[in-house]
């Protein structure tokens, strides 16, 4: 059973999270399986899993790349919040 959105994402399984960011349209690296892209209209970001967070940088054109980190002790509502909102 799939923890609610309230949880923090230090309680979900590796293969939710998985499924919860393919759901948000990223897409895993088939080589550095914690490695995940994300592509928007007007911009893109790569996340990786990392041991106690999850690291983002955010690309727009034009503009300098934006780096978040998120710690998994977050909601995955707050992460899902911060992370797919963008820059």
């Amino acid at each position: 059973m799939t923890p609610p959105a309230t949880a923090p994402l230090y309680n979900h399984p590796l293969p939710d999270i998985e499924d919860w960011l393919r759901a948000q349209g990223c897409q895993q690296d088939r080589d550095e399986l914690n490695h995940w892209w994300l592509d928007r209209d007007t911009w893109k970001a790569e996340l990786w899993l990392d041991v106690d967070q999850i690291v983002v940088c955010y690309r727009k054109p034009d503009e300098e790349d934006i780096q978040r980190s998120f710690k998994y002790s977050l909601s995955r509502e707050d992460v899902e919040k911060a992370v797919f909102g963008g820059p």
